[in-house]
């Protein structure tokens, strides 16, 4: 049997990022909600706030740590298994992820320690700020990270000197066509999961009755964030479907499983697309809606994928799949935050068991349309790692052997399934804890000193609807 080390540096590659990106899915937006809790905190005193930050602020510290291990043996990828492809972008994408480490990580890490043991070291604005920097941090991150993937999306601000890419624009190779939907769409992506994560936590805490008051705390705000955040995304991904129709038609045609041209557009809903023959088989269609969804009008137009020579056609299959997986979680997720917004107004919210229930087993929801999102976005790219000008074939280092990637492969299973499982049951165990009123005494603004927690229950918030 012949390894193919392009197939498997690719498979490596894809079980690398898909198990790292579910750590900046989840710690992004956690980031973000320690940035909420800690002001809230610092400008109302309200004890409630500092119970919340302070567990959310233990469990982040596991998963930004677990985003870091498996964020730095990535790049370790690009020399071994992608030299080609390193040395023909290293002088566009080598300053990219340049700016990420030196801004972004190194901001995140400068004042992670302050965030995670300064809390009765430092006044509390100043623990108020370092948790305002990590947040900002993670952003910082996420900007220079999609800026990278982007431009290998949609290359522009560039000339090729013998077979390398040379910068001629920088703001236009960073804010290149599909930057700013893919920054506004991944960004929001994060939050949502964040937020079905806290709103599932709080759901099993309610139900076990262990920090009632917090628990449903975090389940408001969750709910108050998500009745926004839900349908904000969907209007995003609409806006990005859009600019993916204009720069990369093929991609469009292989999320939709379209091979051939037709006018107007029909919505397969479902269909066994079949490569070989070009062909969709057992296809459910809705007549004419595809262009009114993908082009927004009934007359609209896409290209099928034999409009483009076998070679250049990305696989169907898995962004075929993916999309729809993604657009049923996307629907799911907004019948929970309707239904729950339903519920709190009619005053049924916390009496309700089987919807505490739902919001625990929902929790997953956004980790699974991040994946799929992935998905479809990096395979329906193919058979390009820089669209429409590098091949993938021609990306991966000339001297690598299938036996080579074998033995890396192995060693990154083994690596990341003794990691994953470790910090998941570490955080697990932070949960089953609960939030604890801090045992220390904790500086304010003015300098004097603020009375250790003494009872948690005197200062839980008014009596929930």
């Amino acid at each position: 049997m012949t390894l193919d080390p392009v197939l498997l540096s690719r498979l490596q590659w894809a079980w690398v990022i898909s198990w790292h990106i579910l750590l900046p899915a989840f710690t992004v937006g956690l980031a973000s909600y320690i940035v909420v809790l800690e002001g809230l905190a610092f400008f109302t005193g309200r004890d409630i706030w500092l119970r919340i930050s302070a567990f959310w602020t233990r469990i982040f510290a596991v998963s930004f740590g677990m985003g870091v291990v498996s964020g730095i043996v990535m790049p370790f990828q690009f020399g071994t298994n992608w030299s080609r492809f390193t040395d023909a972008t290293a002088a566009v994408l080598s300053p990219l992820l340049a700016y990420e480490g030196l801004m972004a990580f190194f901001l995140e890490a400068s004042f992670l320690g302050v965030l995670l043991f300064g809390r009765r070291l430092v006044p509390a604005w100043a623990h108020f700020f370092a948790a305002a920097m990590v947040a900002f941090g993670t952003l910082l991150s996420s900007f220079w990270i999609l800026a990278t993937n982007s431009w290998m999306q949609t290359p522009q601000g560039y000339k090729l000197v013998d077979g390398r890419f040379e910068p001629v624009d920088w703001l236009a190779i960073i804010f290149n066509p599909s930057f700013p939907y893919r920054l506004l769409h991944t960004v929001t992506a994060f939050y949502i999961t964040t937020a079905f994560v806290v709103m599932g936590v709080g759901a099993w805490l309610l139900r076990r009755q262990r920090a009632p008051d917090d628990a449903r705390m975090m389940i408001r705000m969750a709910l108050d964030l998500l009745i926004v955040l839900v349908p904000l995304q969907m209007f995003l991904g609409d806006q990005h479907g859009l600019n993916t129709l204009e720069y990369q038609p093929a991609k469009l045609a292989a999320i939709e499983g379209r091979y051939d041209t037709v006018d107007p557009v029909p919505l397969t809903v479902f269909g066994i697309p079949d490569d070989a023959d070009a062909t969709m088989h057992d296809d459910v269609e809705i007549p004419d809606l595809g262009s009114l969804i993908l082009t927004h009008s009934w007359s609209g137009r896409i290209k099928g994928l034999k409009e483009w020579p076998p070679d250049q056609r990305p696989p169907v299959g898995p962004p075929f799949f993916c999309f729809r997986i993604m657009v049923a979680v996307a629907f799911i997720m907004l019948f929970v935050v309707a239904a729950g917004q339903v519920m709190r107004w009619r005053r049924r919210l916390w009496e309700s068991s089987r919807f505490l229930w739902l919001l625990q087993y929902t929790a997953p929801l956004g980790f699974i349309a991040v994946i799929c999102g992935w998905i479809t976005t990096e395979v329906g790219r193919q058979p390009w790692t820089v669209y429409g000008l590098l091949r993938t074939t021609d990306s991966v280092s000339p001297s690598l052997t299938g036996i080579d990637v074998v033995i890396s492969f192995a060693c990154y299973v083994a690596v990341y399934l003794i990691m994953y499982p470790t910090g998941i049951v570490a955080m697990a165990a932070l949960v089953r804890r609960g939030p604890q009123a801090p045992d220390v005494t904790q500086p304010v603004a003015s300098g004097r000193p603020r009375p250790p927690f003494e009872n948690a229950a005197r200062a839980v918030p008014d009596s929930p609807r």
